[in-house]
Order: C-alpha cells, then sequence, then structure tokens
C-alpha cells in the first residue's frame, strides 16, 4: 500500500514539473456548417428566393412554400407579435410550423444568406 502511495505521489510531482511552464487554453465548441451543392445554370440568384416564400395558415399550422430551387433557412419570423419557430425550407418544397391561436396579421421574416448573415426583415401575407 505505502509503496503505490509514493508512486502516486512521484507521478504527481512529476506532472505538476512538466505542466508548470505550459499554458494551455481548452474550447469546446458546437458548430453546424451546412454545405450544399448548387448547379451553375439555375434561373434565378439566390438573393431572389426569400421574397418569393409564400405562407399558408390552417388551424395551428402555418405552411411555408418555397417555389425557387433553394433551400431557404428562415429566422426571427413574427405573425403580429408571436414568435414563431425557425426552420429550412427545402426547394421546391414546404414546411409547416406550429402558430398560435391568437397569431395575427402579416408575416415578417429574416433569411440567412450564403454568407451566414441575416438578410434585411421580409413582410409577406398570410393566405
Amino acid at each position: 500500500m505505502k509503496a503505490c502511495s509514493g508512486l502516486m505521489l512521484k507521478l504527481f510531482l512529476l506532472w505538476k514539473k512538466i505542466r508548470r511552464n505550459e499554458n494551455t487554453l481548452q474550447l469546446a465548441i458546437i458548430s453546424r456548417i451546412k454545405m450544399f451543392y448548387r448547379p451553375t445554370n439555375l434561373a434565378m440568384a439566390p438573393e431572389e428566393a426569400p421574397a418569393m416564400l409564400r405562407f399558408r395558415r390552417s388551424g395551428s399550422k402555418l405552411t411555408l412554400i418555397n417555389p425557387t430551387p433553394y433551400f431557404i433557412t428562415v429566422t426571427n419570423m413574427k405573425a403580429g407579435n408571436s414568435n414563431l419557430p425557425n426552420t429550412m425550407v427545402p426547394p421546391k418544397g414546404e414546411v409547416s410550423v406550429d402558430i398560435p391561436h391568437a397569431a395575427t396579421g402579416d408575416i415578417s421574416f429574416q433569411t440567412i444568406n450564403d454568407y451566414g448573415a441575416l438578410t434585411p426583415r421580409i413582410k409577406a401575407t398570410m393566405q
């Protein structure tokens, strides 16, 4: 037992001596990188896509309809004063999100562009 504790003390002192002159910085980063392959012959510029989104309400669901050939990441979405969840709408597809029954008024939202920046706020009407 004594030999074991003596060995542990030696290991501790060795570790302390080795680490004495080292500065370290450890970071834990959670990151999500989206990568899309985009054909060169698409008919429209990606900057035009967000303005083409359409919104259809059915009860407690709001459906975002994307008629464009681009993925559109929607963020900071509101219906009147109600905040709605962020979502990504696939090309030529649609996505439904929950909307409070009390939410009324126009939709306002921003998107994330190809550079990861927020676009200016866009206003749209629910159908």
